[in-house]
């Protein structure tokens, strides 16, 4: 059980068959191709809800398998760049085995776990994956561009890793007092620390702080939070709490979708009964945006596909699921622009939604939804 992966992650394989079900939280690339058997599985549930699956009992794992940094001088490890569900899976599992890694951080927070409280372990010392930063694009940056200009000095952020989100940071170093409360952050945010476009002064909730659940990306990011009192990583549950994260000032969500249909559904985990991601904190920092003072939810996306198919929709794929409802939808940014659905029509949103879709687009969408709406 566990979430996003990386790796050939050999458990799922055929020949472990007897050995192993995997329950996936999160579907990474590795197992998009293997999931849909009873065997290789997905659980869909909120972020912030996976640790109370644990500690509720519905879910409670047997043995942890965790990757720790070294003991201090009191005995005390951490859970290094990963806190996230590990915290509830510590707490709850029978039997905690964990490997001790001198290249994992020692990072503040929520992580702490001393030796008494880990059954077996064994020493490595291995390096620590690496995230390549994404290239960004022509349609990357425009859309960069958009969301950026949504975002007011003083915001709170929370975006996650790939091109687009790291366009979106790359256009923020004229802003100030940005904060940061996050399930997940990478190097593009620790550019604007450096840059000083983030000083975390305006947030209500740990000012000063950089909050998050876990951290990915390079070398120097782990360096710059290895006992770093002003980077915190803790429990999801706490961090993706929609009235925690509401508490800050103008918090700015910046989340992705495959594809969006004309009434505002976002479908974010799938294409069409397709698994190839998670539901994940989607829904929990859309919803505290929205209740935030000033809060803007945003939903970026390209709007064409790599191989050029729409991805404003008249309706979704059969089998699509829906992350995202049409009544919590506010902005949708493409590279074409940027839109607020929030307090518009069916009819108002299906056309605010053809303006921002690739201009050859239009046309076809324009007379789907006729047809819809006859």
């Amino acid at each position: 059980m566990h979430l996003h992966t990386w790796g050939p992650a050999a458990y799922a394989d055929g020949a472990y068959a007897e050995s192993f079900r995997t329950t996936n939280l999160f579907v990474g690339h590795n197992l998009r191709d293997r999931v849909g058997s009873e065997r290789v599985d997905y659980l869909p549930c909120f972020l912030s809800e996976i640790p109370n699956l644990f500690r509720s009992g519905r879910r409670a794992p047997d043995v942890a398998l965790l990757h720790v940094s070294p003991p201090d001088a009191h005995g005390y490890c951490t859970l290094g760049t990963s806190v996230d569900v590990a915290r509830a899976a510590v707490d709850t599992a029978a039997v905690v085995i964990a490997q001790v890694n001198p290249r994992m951080p020692r990072v503040h927070g929520d992580g702490f776990i001393h030796m008494d409280q880990i059954h077996h372990w064994i020493d490595v010392e291995a390096e620590i994956p690496e995230a390549p930063a994404a290239p960004i694009g022509p349609v990357e940056e425009a859309i960069g561009r958009h969301a950026a200009s949504l975002i007011e000095d003083g915001a709170t952020l929370q975006m996650g890793i790939g091109a687009i989100p790291d366009a979106v940071l790359a256009a923020l170093h004229g802003h100030r007092h940005l904060g940061i409360h996050t399930e997940m952050w990478s190097d593009g945010c620790l550019d604007l620390i450096k840059s000083g476009a983030v000083d975390n002064s305006q947030k209500k909730v740990h000012p000063g702080k950089t909050i998050g659940g876990f951290v990915t990306g390079s070398r120097p990011l782990y360096d710059y939070i290895h006992d770093n009192p002003s980077a915190i990583l803790l429990d999801i549950a706490y961090v993706n709490n929609p009235g925690i994260i509401a508490r800050n000032p103008k918090v700015t969500a910046i989340n992705s979708a495959v594809e969006v249909d004309l009434t505002g559904q976002v479908c974010a985990d799938s294409i069409g009964s397709r698994i190839i991601s998670g539901v994940g904190g989607q829904m929990d920092f859309i919803r505290g945006a929205s209740i935030s003072v000033g809060g803007k939810p945003i939903i970026a996306l390209p709007s064409r596909t790599k191989h050029g198919k729409p991805r404003l929709v008249p309706q979704l794929q059969a089998g699509a699921g829906v992350v995202t409802t049409r009544a919590h939808v506010h902005f949708v940014v493409t590279e074409h622009g940027a839109v607020d659905l929030a307090g518009k029509t069916l009819h108002e949103r299906a056309r605010a939604l053809i303006n921002i879709a690739h201009p050859e687009d239009r046309e076809g969408l324009a007379k789907a939804w006729r047809d819809l709406t006859r």
